[in-house]
Parts: structure tokens; sequence; C-alpha cells
């Protein structure tokens, strides 16, 4: 009974003073591979699509790239061949004037204004004055400006039947009269030695010849001998 008694002193001791032990807590991990597999697709997915982006924007890159230096390349080109273009015009206009130049360096000052016969000199002729010359020859022979200048009348005149009045650059006028045609019109320039007219008979004239005057400073008439010697001109 005494040995009972203390097996239950010592149970009821060990009830009240001791701690029951501490549960232990476990962390259990739940696989699903199906759940798995599809995160490890998602991810390289979104890991391809990266490399795939990167790769287009390099090959985007690379084609602006080459496109930006073709154009550039063309951009250069194309103004090579205009300033190729604009010296060869430029070489080409500085040799048309040069042309020009010595053409007009090389063209004569003043012309014989019709080949022909002399028949007849300035002054007093059966009881008037004769305030030119006349040159005989066939109808239809080119009559010629004498110097560079202006027609300032061309059509009917009368005792002249037609004539042509060409004003020269220091205000004299030459006159050419008895034409059969005439070829320039009023207004138009003319320079030394260019036909202007044909000869002619019309008017008051007892064959076909040119009547040629000289009209200093658009009204003088002076003798037309001097005035051509004075510009080596001899009829």
């Amino acid at each position: 009974m005494a040995a009972g008694a203390d097996f239950a002193a010592a149970l009821v001791a060990n009830t009240t003073t001791s701690t029951p032990p501490a549960a232990s807590v476990r962390t259990v991990h739940a696989v699903e591979p199906g759940l798995e597999a599809a995160k490890l697709m998602r991810s390289e997915a979104l890991f391809a699509r990266q490399h795939v982006d990167q790769a287009i924007k390099h090959a985007s890159d690379g084609y602006n790239a080459r496109q930006a230096e073709l154009k550039r390349q063309q951009e250069a080109e194309q103004a090579r061949i205009a300033a190729e273009e604009a010296e060869k015009a430029r070489v080409a206009a500085e040799e048309a004037a040069k042309a020009a130049a010595k053409a007009a360096a090389q063209r004569p000052k003043a012309a014989k204004p019709a080949e022909g016969a002399f028949t007849s000199g300035y002054g007093a002729r059966w009881g008037t004055t004769h305030y030119g010359v006349d040159i005989a020859n066939a109808i239809g022979t080119p009559i010629l400006s004498a110097m560079d200048g202006v027609v300032v009348e061309a059509g009917p005149a009368s005792g002249f039947g037609l004539w042509v009045r060409v004003q020269h650059g220091d205000g004299t006028i030459t006159i050419y009269g008895h034409v059969n045609e005439i070829l320039v019109s009023q207004g138009q320039q003319v320079q030394a030695g260019q036909q202007i007219a044909t000869m002619g008979n019309r008017g008051q004239s007892t064959g076909p010849h040119l009547h040629f005057e000289v009209w200093i400073g658009g009204s003088q008439k002076i003798d037309p001998i001097g005035w051509l010697g004075e510009r080596g001109i001899n009829l």
C-alpha cells in the first residue's frame, strides 16, 4: 500500500510541475509537375522573346544605318554630278564668251554699202544738189549696212521709191535709196556688213543703183566719200 501511495504522489507532482513538450512544426511543399512545367515554359518564352526583340532591333538598326549610308552616298554622287555639270556649263559659257568677243573683235567696224560702179558723187548735179553717192549694179545686188546701228525707217520714201535709214551709235544716219527689196524692219539692230536690202530701180531713177547718203547728227548731210574713207572704205 505504501508503494502505491508513493507512485501516486510522484505522478501528481509530475503533473503539476512539468511543462508539456512543445509540438513540432513541419513545412510541407506540395509539388505539382504540370504547374511547374508551365512556369518554366513561360520563363523560357519570355527569355526567348527578349532575344527575338533584341535581334529584331539589331537588324532594324543595321538596316536603317545601311539605308542612311546609301542615301548619303547617293546624295554625294548627285552633288558630284551637279558640280561637274556646273563646271562644264561654266567652261562652256567662258568659251562662248571668248568666241563672241573674238568674233566681235574680228568683225569689221565699217563696210562698203554695195558693190558696183561709182556713177555719181556728192554735190551739184543738173541744177540741183545731189546729197549722196550712186553705186550702180544689177537689180538684186546686196546692200549692206555701213556700220552697226538701228533701223529707224524702212519703207516708201518720196523720190527714192523705197529706202532704209540706219542710225549709228554716234547719232549719224545713213540712207539707202532706190532699193528693190527691204530685208529689215524698223527698230531692228544691224551690224556693219549685214545685208539690209537689195539694189533696185524704184523712184526717180535712171537705172538700177544704190543712192547712199550720210547725215551727221541725223540731219547734216555730208559727202559720203570722206566719211567712208575715214573708216577705211573706198568707192
